[in-house]
């Protein structure tokens, strides 16, 4: 069986073990281990009922439960079966242009999305080097400070002239290294490029005090398109919920593309009580700096690996062994599975990411990592 270019492949994990699939520790998959949330589970239930009856197609409920929990109109947000189904409008208005930038390695789906209208993609590869790591340093929180936040001059895309030929395509924080970009770092390429398409799969994992979402911009700039998901954060993958956050002019038109009822009522239910679920949120926020932190230097205590920091519920590790073999190993000997980063070209077998667990199964990884790399 032939392995997605994702995480989560949980059918793909479990062909090759031989085991039934919640037998499966799965770390390669980025979906936060706190949730789903009760409150949703409830909704859920709830509205069993309303499976016989088409969702209402305009989404009014959800649409207007996203606008208070963003501060914003409802015209300017778009449901979505995931952030997918989104993302593949997104290549649509960017075949329009010359070019898209993308800032690489980037994310796999980010590419089936231009292909699918020929747009021209120009590839901005962000530096992965060693930059003196809590490994090396043993001060983790200093290089938290360093690399969390990236100013402009980090962004590699200042060598390059881009113009109003061009768009911007990028994730934030970014998908597979975790970096965050500061919301200054992007503002000057909304300032000079037609479309900016900023993917925030990932912002709700930053507390408000941290976060650097540009959703507070769209009404400043009709050229800024916001896509969210609410299926990492509330451990909702299957559900496939995300929406767009972007002018009316945008979102009426992808609405006409699209097919009707994308969204299904359960989903709609169990979004609307999540949003809702401020402890559960609080819980999130409290949870995750302290785990990832300690899983983060584990990992850094581990012969021939070496994790970057990252805001976000995923960590990417450098390897000196080789990755796939360190995957089928961990796999058939553990029943654990991580993410290889074979997708991403420059990645390759030297690269693995690991979605932060909660302590035991954390531990269980770090167990499993010391006796493979032992032998």
């Amino acid at each position: 069986m032939r392995q997605r270019g994702h995480g989560g492949n949980l059918v793909w994990a479990a062909a090759i073990t031989g085991c039934p699939q919640d037998l499966i520790l799965d770390f390669s998959a980025s979906i936060s281990p706190l949730g789903p949330p009760h409150s949703s589970l409830t909704a859920i239930s709830s509205h069993m009922g309303y499976i016989k009856h088409y969702p209402d197609p305009n989404y009014t409920e959800l649409r207007r439960a996203l606008s208070q929990y963003h501060q914003l109109s409802y015209e300017w947000i778009l449901p979505g079966n995931g952030s997918a189904e989104l993302l593949t409008y997104v290549g649509r208005e960017f075949a329009k242009f010359a070019a898209t930038a993308l800032i690489t390695p980037a994310f796999g789906d980010y590419y089936r999305a231009l292909a699918a209208y020929d747009a021209k993609v120009l590839e901005f590869p962000f530096s992965l080097a060693r930059q003196n790591h809590a490994k090396e340093e043993g001060n983790w929180e200093d290089m938290e400070k360093v690399s969390f936040t990236q100013p402009l001059s980090s962004l590699p895309l200042n060598d390059f002239a881009l113009s109003s030929r061009h768009g911007l395509l990028l994730n934030n924080p970014h998908n597979p290294t975790g970096k965050l970009w500061s919301r200054q770092a992007i503002l000057p390429y909304l300032e000079k490029l037609p479309l900016v398409v900023v993917d925030e799969a990932f912002m709700d994992f930053l507390p408000p005090d941290q976060e650097q979402s540009l959703i507070g911009m769209v009404e400043k700039y009709p050229n800024l398109i916001i896509l969210r998901s609410l299926t990492k954060f509330y451990s909702m993958a299957g559900l496939r919920l995300g929406y767009a956050i972007a002018h009316p002019d945008y979102l009426s038109r992808w609405d006409r593309w699209r097919d009707p009822w994308s969204v299904n009522s359960l989903a709609v239910a169990a979004a609307i009580a999540a949003l809702k679920d401020k402890d559960f949120q609080n819980q999130t926020w409290e949870w995750l700096a302290p785990t990832r932190k300690k899983l983060f230097q584990n990992l850094a205590s581990l012969p021939g690996l070496e994790p970057l920091p990252g805001a976000a519920n995923f960590l990417l590790v450098r390897s000196q062994h080789s990755v796939i073999q360190l995957q089928e190993r961990l796999l058939k000997e553990h029943h654990i599975l991580i993410r290889n980063c074979k997708s991403f070209a420059e990645l390759g077998d030297n690269y693995f990411r690991v979605a932060v667990l909660n302590d035991e199964n954390n531990q269980r990884l770090i167990k499993a990592l010391s006796l493979v790399l032992g032998n």
